[in-house]
């Protein structure tokens, strides 16, 4: 029996980062890229590496970029971290495991490292091929828990709900990460939202912008835990950000929308250091009319256009920084 399952790429809407510090947003899933995850029985548990991670390289240039791009471990350490979590899981729960083995192997579309949630999507895939495997359910709240634990409690990588969450429950999703809400039942509060409501989006990345999101998401992290208070109004401005894009959302509203995503920008450029290629990305995107801010963590931009003149001219002139633009496909 051959199992395959798959995540999807994600692009934060509004209220990111507040994810990580109990806050709110609004996230979609982009089925334009996919993390694909296989399995198959097997005689002992096999974790093979995709084949753009395999350690052969032919100079060392291509060996310095492919380290860059994909650290040095690759998607390996996901994979495990996954599967480590899902058997705790079950353990914890009592639910029986059948005793069989397999090998794991998987691929991804999702542009590395330029804030798309490439790294979540490969948790996620695999719990879900798990799950398949084992013929396990683990109620869907259950999981963007799991898919967290993975990274943060295993891998210790500076992360938040956001990716987890809408990568599970897929299309567009509001969130409210509420504090008490996570320590009482380890989850927050979860809503759809239909996508097809949603304003014309476009997103652009641009590939050599590449960076590990933890790294990145680290500064607003000691901000934080240091109780800074500019950090701490501008993470709580982030989530109030998300919810009333929720109550436009609900009255089929979108006016505000544009000025909030750009809010959302503006805001996080005054908690964390930003690039000057992201930043460009940013300023050349408003100079088209659209809105703009971060996707993710950098190097990935999203906003709402206004028409197809816009939307060529934000093809046209992000392309002359080398980003590639699209329209998201929403799942």
């Amino acid at each position: 029996m051959r199992i395959v399952a798959e995540a999807y790429a994600r692009a934060g809407l509004l209220g990111n980062p507040s994810d990580g510090y109990f806050g709110k947003t609004i996230a979609i899933t982009i089925k334009n890229f996919a993390a694909r995850v296989w399995m198959c029985e097997s005689h002992d548990i096999r974790i093979c590496a995709s084949e753009d991670e395999l350690e052969i390289y032919q100079n060392g240039k291509e060996l310095i970029n492919k380290i860059n791009l994909y650290g040095y471990h690759g998607g390996r350490p996901l994979i495990k971290a996954a599967v480590k979590v899902f058997f705790e899981y079950c353990r914890s729960q009592n639910i029986p495991v059948e005793d069989k083995k397999f090998v794991v192997w998987y691929e991804s579309t999702i542009p590395r490292q330029v804030g798309l949630g490439g790294s979540s999507a490969i948790v996620v895939a695999a719990l879900r091929g798990l799950m398949k495997f084992y013929e396990v359910d683990i109620p869907i709240e259950v999981q963007p828990t799991l898919a967290l634990r993975a990274e943060v409690d295993e891998l210790g990588i500076i992360a938040g709900f956001m990716d987890r969450v809408v990568q599970v429950y897929e299309g567009c999703v509001y969130m409210d990460l509420d504090r008490r809400l996570i320590e009482e039942r380890g989850y927050g509060g979860y809503e759809r939202l239909d996508p097809k409501f949603l304003p014309p989006l476009y997103l652009a990345y641009k590939p050599d912008l590449s960076k590990v999101s933890g790294r990145a998401l680290s500064d607003i992290r000691l901000a934080y835990e240091k109780k800074d208070a500019s950090t701490l109004s501008a993470l709580n401005r982030l989530a109030g950000i998300a919810a009333e894009g929720r109550e436009g959302y609900l009255r089929r509203d979108f006016t505000r929308w544009p000025a909030l995503m750009n809010e959302n920008f503006d805001l996080r450029a005054r908690i964390m250091r930003i690039s000057e290629g992201d930043l460009d990305m940013i300023k050349t995107a408003r100079r088209c009319g659209a809105s703009a801010k971060f996707a993710g963590s950098g190097g990935s931009i999203i906003g709402i256009y206004d028409g197809e003149d816009m939307y060529e001219c934000l093809v046209r002139e992000l392309s002359r920084l080398e980003a590639v633009t699209l329209k998201p496909i929403i799942s």
